[in-house]
């Protein structure tokens, strides 16, 4: 059995993250990727659709009038920037509510509530991590920034920082920042390129021009290490 999905969001990016991590499930058949509600609605009154990826926040309808619309709706994942949708969300019997940039585990486990939903057997994955250091083609992160998801090439990453509730992405030659909570960053970004050295920030190993005494130094900027991340810093600074 595969289940017939449709992934409907009005970005690009992030239609091609959720196809992305599908292609590791042949139980997932795509037969639509639609850039608004109304090209899903369109789509859905000639397709029988098992499970829609489905944009809350979108120009014309949004994906919560789009579910209120159908009389027999399919299984919903809701993907969004916005976490205050996430009631209405689950108002409409969602199987889950994802908060963009969608992390892969996270990803897994409102996948895996569809399997259980459907009674299918979840198969053992073996996926490529989308941020494999190993797949140059495909370094990158996906983060909101001014409103836009942004494709970030990792290598270009100096350091992050974060500000409450933002981050700071330093690259050589712009500072982006997202609403985006920094520890999301420390599980997506590769273990063997980066480091968290504070609680506020995130370095590129491979960025270091030196270091000393309780801060290292990248771009001419001295940056604290935090005592907590003291002896893993050093130590991996001095391989």
């Amino acid at each position: 059995m595969k289940l017939k999905t449709i992934i409907v969001d009005d970005e690009p990016y992030a239609i091609e993250v959720i196809e992305n991590y599908l292609t590791n499930f042949h139980e997932i058949k795509v037969v639509a990727k639609c850039s608004n509600a109304i090209e899903a609605f369109q789509t859905l009154q000639k397709e029988r659709v098992d499970l829609l990826f489905l944009d809350v926040q979108m120009p014309g309808m949004t994906g919560t009038d789009l579910m209120r619309s159908l009389k027999t709706p399919p299984k919903v994942i809701f993907t969004t920037a916005f976490p205050d949708y996430a009631v209405s969300g689950f108002d409409l019997n969602a199987v889950d509510y994802l908060l963009k940039p969608v992390p892969f585990d996270r990803f897994l486990k409102a996948l895996d509530k569809v399997f259980n939903l459907f009674k299918m057997q979840q198969p053992t994955i073996q996926y490529s991590n989308p941020l494999n250091t190993e797949r140059s083609a495909d370094n990158y992160l996906l983060l909101r920034v001014d409103r836009k998801m942004t494709k970030i090439n990792i290598a270009d990453i100096y350091w992050i920082e974060s500000i409450k509730d933002y981050i700071k992405v330093i690259l050589k030659d712009k500072t982006l920042i997202s609403k985006q909570k920094i520890g999301l960053l420390e599980d997506l970004l590769p273990d063997e390129s980066f480091i968290r050295i504070h609680r506020s920030f995130i370095i590129a190993l491979d960025k270091v021009e030196s270091y000393h005494g309780y801060c290292v130094e990248i771009g001419g900027k001295e940056l604290p290490i935090g005592r907590s991340y003291k002896s893993d810093c050093y130590k991996r600074l001095s391989q």
